[in-house]
């Protein structure tokens, strides 16, 4: 009779057994934790938003609004037209806005052909007409770097140069 509590102790711990490696064949649910999603990128809407700068462009120019299109560019943008050195700094390019305006320019029609890049900066390459009145005087091809200040895109680097030969 000594033996009987030992026999119970085993058969417990024998039938005990399948019970302790069911647990292994569960399958628990990782639940990952919540990530804020950054937002995707997406070219043809920063092209759509770039095309909109240029339409405030153009309209800023026809209001000879220097100011207005000083504001188009980053505060750290830098300008660089033909024939002179560059400019930075939105004080800088307002002046060179306003040099433009004070020359008789009166419209601009910026024609955008490509855009390239990512959501930090945006390369856009095209074609520009400037205006004096009605008359076309200057038509040229332009690169434009686009970074976002402040939740919109800006103007971070301008350059262009005349489609005419050098005289």
């Amino acid at each position: 009779m000594k033996n009987l509590p030992l026999q119970v102790i085993a058969w417990i711990i024998l039938l005990s057994i399948p019970f302790a490696f069911q647990g292994c064949n569960e399958k628990t649910e990782v639940v990952p934790e919540e990530t804020p999603s950054e937002p995707v990128f997406d070219l043809d809407t920063a092209k759509k938003e770039i095309q909109e700068a240029n339409q405030n462009f153009m309209s800023l120019v026809a209001a000879g609004d220097s100011v207005g299109l000083a504001n188009a560019y980053t505060a750290d943008a830098k300008f660089m037209a033909p024939g002179g050195p560059s400019v930075q700094g939105r004080a800088n390019i307002q002046s060179a806005m306003h040099g433009m305006i004070q020359s008789g320019i009166t419209a601009v029609d910026l024609r955008l052909e490509n855009v390239y890049g990512t959501a930090d900066l945006i390369a856009e390459e095209g074609e520009l007409t400037l205006f004096v009145g009605e008359q076309a005087v200057s038509t040229e091809k332009y690169i434009v770097l686009w970074k976002k200040e402040d939740g919109q895109w800006k103007l971070f680097r301008d350059i262009f140069n005349s489609n005419s030969p050098a005289e």
